[in-house]
């Protein structure tokens, strides 16, 4: 399907992985200084006239649950469902399998075909390629596994799928660009580092300040090449508001339907939904 055959992105992933040996070593200081880079850009940008258009930066330094509301307990199971999982199968879960399997297809769906990604590129100044078109799904397929693992086993086991559809559907769009096996092989190999190091520091960024989340989006999405911080302010707010916006969607719909919408990139007034509205009782407290 992919718009062009751009062979250069895949090479540029395949010489990401030349230096492995010291890859433990660059991730800490990379992490460090991309924390510095992003302060002295924040910093930098409150300095600009009428600053008072731009959002307000959250600052904190306590760790914060990414929903505010009671988290869902681990379900009890039995011993014979403790035996089956602990030889590597799933245990019976509150829903059919099947469905859960097609609702986690149906919500990787969502984050590949109800995306404008022609806008992403366009306001974040990226490249149209496979590795660009990559890293905006690998952001949305985060916040839909975050937004799951709060659904207990079943949220767990629907997780898993929603990454195999994302590698599936992955390859044979490399398979469509003409990329011959063994490259596509080691670009698998690098896309999957790359997206496992991306949850990491996503996890990090969404449970602490805009300075971290800002800094993990530099690293992943742009690829430590963006030079207005307006673009890291831009990913920073949608990603809080988008993040607050699925909490808020119904865990039992999610599971059995896979359904999930999109808030837009840009909006006039995105302060207005990042705080769910709560709900009205009459008088007798109904």
């Amino acid at each position: 399907m992919y718009r062009r055959p751009l062979h250069s992105a895949v090479r540029q992933l395949l010489n990401a992985s030349a230096s492995r040996a010291v890859l433990g070593k660059a991730i800490e200081q990379d992490v460090c200084q991309s924390r510095a880079l992003v302060a002295c850009w924040i910093t930098a940008n409150a300095c600009i006239p009428n600053h008072s258009q731009y959002r307000a930066l959250r600052s904190t330094r306590e760790l914060h649950t990414v929903k505010e509301t009671p988290q869902t307990t681990d379900e009890e199971v039995g011993a014979l469902t403790k035996l089956i999982e602990a030889m590597g199968f799933t245990g019976p879960l509150k829903y059919n399998k099947w469905k859960i399997k097609i609702a986690a297809l149906r919500m990787y769906t969502c984050c590949v075909e109800r995306i404008n990604y022609d806008e992403f590129f366009e306001k974040c100044s990226l490249p149209d390629t496979l590795n660009s078109w990559f890293l905006v799904a690998q952001l949305h397929v985060w916040m839909c596994l975050v937004r799951m693992r709060q659904e207990g086993r079943a949220g767990k086991y629907m997780c898993r799928y929603i990454v195999h559809s994302m590698w599936e559907d992955v390859e044979q769009r490399s398979k469509i660009m003409g990329i011959d096996a063994i490259q596509r092989k080691e670009s698998m190999k690098v896309m999957t580092e790359t997206f496992y190091a991306a949850l990491f520091g996503y996890d990090e960024g969404i449970l602490s300040d805009d300075c971290v989340l800002a800094a993990a989006l530099w690293r992943n999405m742009f690829n430590r090449q963006c030079e207005d911080p307006r673009q890291l302010e831009l990913m920073v707010e949608y990603v809080r508001k988008q993040m607050q916006f699925i909490d808020a969607l119904d865990g039992e719909d999610l599971l059995l339907t896979g359904e999930v919408k999109w808030r837009p990139l840009v909006e006039e007034n995105a302060q207005s939904i990042l705080k769910v509205p709560s709900p009205t009782y009459n008088d007798a407290g109904l």
